[in-house]
């Protein structure tokens, strides 16, 4: 479907980038409108597809997530059949919180999640035993400077 967004459109995402789980009073009162008309757009972004799905960010390290690394993948690797059973693989795996193909040297970086190095070995014990990989080099982040998933609107 296509959408138009006008700048009322971009200040209702902005409001609900910073928080989902405000009301639409406070929306509304926020960008200079009223609840109805903030509501009906917000219906039109979700039908359009601009508004995915609704969740709670949790924090990582208070859960027991301590280590986060960064895998960079090489495969020799290209054919369909592979590339499924690789998907599958990360799909099948919840440490895996982002997978990207990237174009370059490096074929996927992955990101990955675990309580410990040892989680993360096991993670990637059981990755090799499932799909053939030509190189991987896991990065241990030291410190999150910056995350977000909020886009530039």
């Amino acid at each position: 479907m296509d959408v138009r967004i006008d700048d009322v459109d971009r200040k209702i995402l902005a409001a609900l980038q910073r928080d989902a789980a405000q009301s639409l009073d406070d929306i509304a009162k926020e960008i200079g409108s009223s609840k109805t008309p903030v509501w009906n757009r917000i219906k039109k972004l979700k039908a359009a597809g601009v508004i995915g799905q609704q969740t709670v960010m949790l924090d990582a390290e208070a859960l027991g997530f301590e280590a986060c690394f960064f895998v960079l993948i090489r495969t020799s690797e290209h054919e369909a059949d592979w590339q499924a059973k690789f998907l599958a693989a990360l799909q099948a795996r919840p440490e895996v919180q982002e997978a990207h193909r990237l174009a370059g040297d490096i074929d996927y970086i992955l990101k990955v999640r675990v309580q410990n190095a040892r989680a993360y070995d096991a993670f990637y014990q059981a990755l090799i035993s499932e799909v053939r990989v030509f190189n991987v080099t896991a990065l241990l982040s030291m410190e999150e400077i910056k995350s977000t998933v909020a886009l530039p609107l």
